[in-house]
């Protein structure tokens, strides 16, 4: 007598969708407890990529209180991030997260698409 089996099935996993640009657990916290001394209290943050430096860009931070009319809006665990479609092409793959070390703390840009940086570790190309 043959037996048969018959292969056990999975629910399948619907596809995550990833974002463009993507922050840490830690830089959403750190934004949070920065916007909250902010008043009036800011809707989101405006991440961006503006001209400039040694080597052409610079990477941008600030509170914003409404997005712009060209702005994607990713949400972080409830924080609005506001993009503009241009810095959202030298953004793709962009993973920002909030170090403290011994030296120095801030937000730091790790950005796949980058060529290289100037001396200072201001500004970048692409």
């Amino acid at each position: 007598m043959a037996t048969s089996t018959v292969p056990a099935t999975t629910p399948e996993t619907p596809p995550t969708k990833t974002t463009p640009v993507r922050l840490t657990d830690n830089a959403v916290n750190k934004v949070r407890e920065i916007m909250a001394t902010q008043d009036p209290l800011p809707a989101g943050l405006r991440i961006g990529v503006v001209g400039g430096g040694c080597s052409g860009f610079q990477y941008s931070m600030s509170f914003e209180n409404q997005s712009g009319m060209m702005d994607k809006i990713f949400d972080f665990n409830g924080l609005k991030v506001f993009v503009d479609a241009t810095s959202l092409m030298y953004l793709n793959g962009c993973v920002v997260d909030y170090v403290e070390t011994l030296e120095a703390a801030g937000f730091k840009f790790d950005n796949p698409t980058v060529k290289s940086t100037c001396g200072c570790g201001s500004s970048f190309t692409v």
